[in-house]
């Protein structure tokens, strides 16, 4: 599982898609949701904008799992 630091209280799901490196530009998480299944902490969420918060789990098909952890924790 690869964690993925913020600095902030949360990071929104697009946000996460570019910190992580699954996407090279913001504009590309409404068609990479669209086509590729995401859950987080086990159900199946296309919102770009959820906001994901520390100890939250995300699993992207074919790219792995992630967790969220706050600098501050």
């Amino acid at each position: 599982m690869q964690e993925i630091r913020i600095t902030t209280e949360y990071v929104t799901l697009g946000q996460f898609l570019k910190l992580s490196d699954i996407i090279s530009s913001g504009g590309q998480a409404k068609p990479f949701l669209a086509e590729v299944p995401i859950l987080v902490n086990g159900e199946v969420d296309q919102r770009r904008g959820r906001k994901l918060r520390d100890g939250d789990i995300i699993d992207v098909e074919d790219y792995g799992q992630f967790i969220i952890k706050n600098e501050g924790n």
